[in-house]
């Protein structure tokens, strides 16, 4: 009878296999990470891109006096006449003198009146050989006589 007790079988406990939870870690788990990952960067696309706004943030945030660009008939750039106070009339052309400015305004009077300019408002390639008419600040200068940051620009011909 000994010998019959030795051969029933006994029930293994009840539990994962250890395949089934190296495949839960090395599969499932990153799988679901990178699911929300996506579904995180789908949202925040598709809420960018139909305009969504922060609430209460554009009402907080306030315009400086003049900072809206115009791009209307034939002047463009800020409508800011107390930090654009200065003007000047003539033919725009590319390049400065020994690295101040990025154009210049040929003016009557020969090189000693062209006025060398610079801007991080307008993009003055646009009016390269035409007549035009432009205010900005006068700022000073080592090499040139004078050196302008145009904020606006007015095509004369």
């Amino acid at each position: 009878m000994a010998d019959q007790e030795s051969l029933t079988p006994t029930t293994p406990e009840v539990g994962p296999t250890p395949d089934q939870s190296s495949f839960a870690k090395a599969v499932l788990l990153p799988a679901t990470a990178i699911l929300g990952i996506l579904l995180i960067g789908a949202s925040t696309g598709w809420f960018l891109s139909s305009g969504g706004e922060v609430r209460g943030l554009q009402d907080q945030v306030e315009r400086a006096p003049g900072a809206e660009v115009s791009f209307g008939g034939k002047e463009v750039g800020l409508d800011d006449k107390e930090t654009f106070r200065d003007n000047a009339e003539g033919i725009l052309e590319k390049d400065g003198l020994d690295g101040e400015g990025t154009h210049h305004l040929v003016r009557d009077g020969g090189e000693t009146q062209y006025v060398y300019l610079t801007s991080s408002v307008v993009d003055l390639s646009d009016f390269v050989g035409r007549k035009v008419e432009v205010w900005g600040e006068t700022v000073s200068a080592q090499k040139v006589g004078w050196l302008m940051d145009v904020g606006r620009v007015k095509v004369l011909e």
